[in-house]
């Protein structure tokens, strides 16, 4: 029995010496312990070897989907037709079946020769000869290196260095942009600060400035190209009784010179987000269409490639470019950001605050496989994220209706979706479970009293008074004895009253006691003048 082999080196032809040996199956891997015994299992026939990289890859894909190789196919015609009795042991049943068809040779593919191989590989540096280890292993990492690139499929004409360095040009141009129009504006408006107020866009500006020069030329200067008529006209009359200071004609050559560089940096910029927003379209079409040109390209610019940010998972999508954030809320136990550069996405920006953090997470989650498609996959067209976005839209629509679906009882029926209503309960806040004190106060305790006192005193006052009369009449003389004994009367209910009420009740006691006595007094002196 010959056994074909496959090296990252070349092909290696074996013939096995001993094929009983191929029936014990579970004890075949101990004929494999050393090379001593493996020379006696199998002994190499022939081996051809690769001459460079390209040549190991072609013979790698072509084992790999199952074909049958040009080198592959000299080799056996060869080496095995010439024993065409000897049955070759393989690994991929299919290519044995693709070597009987063309070469009309018995292939054995099997348990046994699966063990077999395992032990050849084992055993490789002792089985061939002249082939030295360090030579072995790189040529195995070079060919799983190309391997790896042709499974992949990767294009080398998916350069996304260029994008990398575009969005970071773009960046420094807004800067700059930034820090001259502040510096033009600032320096013109010493001579014409109206001017700023009533023109706020930056470029009709340095156009305006270029154009006019000094503020007395406005007069006879045509704007309407630069300017609408409202604008022009108030430019025109703001000349006229501007506040500026007067400056010399090289302080206006200088100041015209700086809107020169801010309008062609301006043009420039333009430009060159045309060109990112080609190249964004042409490498990652799906990133684009989920998260817009600016966003992609800051996106791959932060993972430094468009396959490193390919690795990424989606959580790590959703949060890069917030990296400050989430460590020190890390640190400090507090809750993690829930976005990064992703926030400037239109899809987040167009949401409320509340959903935010929702779509947030199911745009980056659409996003990383959009990312993985562009950069892994064969094709170039933009239809997986566009009904990725068109879900998420939806999805969007759904949150902002605050719409919940629900799923019906039975399986086969379609979902509804019944339109969520919110049902509140008006709650009145009870603040008797806010205080520990017993809920009946002692001032509540003593009005009760004092009313209760002031109801038997109005009840008992006309009968006394209605005894005094009777009195008074029958017996005068014995008047002022009933008169003496009253408050000593009143005295022993007020003791007895001083123990159950405070000192407001015998004020009050004290002044309903006196009213009878007066009028007592009053009687007798009106008797004595008769």
């Amino acid at each position: 029995m010959l056994v074909l082999f496959e090296t990252a080196a070349g092909y290696a032809i074996f013939k096995v010496l001993d094929e009983q040996k191929l029936q014990q199956v579970d004890s075949l891997w101990k004929e494999f312990e050393t090379p001593e015994k493996a020379n006696k299992v199998v002994k190499l026939k022939h081996f051809e070897k690769f001459q460079d990289t390209t040549e190991a890859l072609a013979a790698a894909t072509a084992l790999v989907e199952g074909k049958l190789g040009k080198s592959l196919k000299k080799i056996l015609k060869k080496v095995v037709a010439k024993e065409a009795h000897e049955q070759l042991a393989i690994t991929d049943a299919k290519l044995g079946g693709v070597i009987k068809d063309k070469l009309n040779l018995s292939c054995v593919h099997s348990p046994a020769v699966a063990e077999l191989m395992r032990g050849i590989r084992n055993q490789m540096e002792g089985l061939i000869t002249g082939l030295p280890p360090r030579e072995i292993s790189a040529m195995s990492l070079g060919l799983a290196h190309s391997l790896s690139r042709y499974k992949l499929k990767f294009s080398p004409d998916k350069v996304d260095t260029m994008i990398v360095q575009a969005i970071s040009l773009l960046d420094d141009l807004d800067k700059e942009l930034n820090n001259y129009i502040m510096r033009c504006r600032e320096w013109y408006g010493w001579h014409f600060p109206e001017l700023g107020k009533i023109i706020t866009d930056n470029l009709a500006y340095c156009k305006s400035v270029r154009k006019i020069g000094d503020r007395t030329n406005v007069a006879t200067t045509d704007l309407s190209d630069i300017l609408p008529e409202e604008i022009e006209a108030e430019v025109k009359l703001a000349a006229e009784i501007s506040m500026g200071t007067e400056v010399s004609e090289e302080d206006i050559g200088n100041i015209m010179h700086l809107c020169d560089q801010v309008i062609e940096i301006t043009d420039y910029r333009a430009q060159l987000y045309d060109y990112l927003k080609n190249r964004m379209m042409a490498i990652a079409p799906n990133l684009t269409v989920m998260v817009g040109e600016l966003v992609g390209a800051r996106l791959i610019s932060h993972a430094g490639s468009l396959l490193n940010l390919a690795k990424h998972p989606a959580s790590t999508v959703q949060i890069l470019g917030a990296e400050k954030a989430l460590f020190r809320a890390l640190k400090t136990r507090r809750d993690t950001p829930k976005y990064g550069l992703i926030y400037h996405a239109s899809l987040v920006g167009q949401t409320t605050a509340k959903n935010k953090g929702k779509i947030s997470r199911m745009l980056a989650a659409k996003t990383s496989l959009a990312i993985r498609y562009d950069a892994l996959g064969e094709d170039t067209n933009a239809e997986m994220g566009v009904e990725n976005r068109a879900k998420l839209e939806a999805r969007l629509r759904q949150l902002e209706e605050k719409g919940i679906r629900r799923i019906s009882g039975s399986g086969k029926a379609l979902a509804r979706a019944d339109k969520y209503q919110h049902k509140s309960d008006v709650k009145v806040y009870d603040p008797s479970g806010d205080s520990t004190l017993p809920s009946t106060s002692k001032k509540r305790k003593i009005e009760e009293v004092e009313a209760e006192e002031a109801e038997q005193i109005t009840v008992t006052k006309p009968k006394k008074i209605k005894k005094e009369k009777t009195v008074e009449e029958a017996e005068p003389e014995t008047s002022t004895e009933v008169v003496t004994e009253m408050p000593k009367k009143k005295k022993k209910k007020l003791k007895l009253e001083e123990t159950t009420a405070d000192e407001p009740k015998e004020e009050a006691v004290e002044e309903q006691v006196s009213s009878p006595v007066e009028t007592t007094e009053k009687k007798k002196k009106k008797k004595k003048k008769a």
